[in-house]
């Protein structure tokens, strides 16, 4: 599937404010907790939970959340399938980070290990 330049527009002005609370619902739904998506957001951005909080509070978007962000090295380890998308095959870089985040969040609602989800070796 092809990413657009409308669609990595779309998804740069996508406000994180709004997205963290459904984020946190569907690993809720799924039983696992605030604080484990917060170390989800931690690995992957260099945040911590009090600043994600801040951030979110602020009613930050994803290019401004991303471009602050300390990425973690071992996140180009993040491969796979997310809303249609090879995470591997997309070239805009914000976009790419967005859909390492869907993925991340898409693990640990889906029970995966927190190891494995923060791509630890074995």
């Amino acid at each position: 599937m092809q990413v657009t330049e409308e669609h990595n527009q779309r998804v740069a002005k996508l406000s994180f404010s709004s997205v963290y609370p459904a984020l946190l619902a569907k690993v809720q739904r799924k039983g696992r907790t605030q604080a484990e998506l917060d170390e989800v957001i931690e690995w992957l951005t260099g945040y911590t939970a009090a600043e994600t909080a801040k951030l979110v509070a602020r009613g930050t978007n994803y290019q401004e959340f991303f471009a602050h962000a300390r990425l973690n090295p071992n996140a180009s380890l993040i491969k796979g399938t997310i809303c249609g998308y090879k995470i591997e095959e997309i070239e805009n870089e914000l976009t790419r980070q967005v859909r390492y985040l869907d993925k991340l969040v898409d693990e640990l609602a889906k029970g995966k290990a927190m190891d494995k989800i923060l791509r630890k070796p074995a």
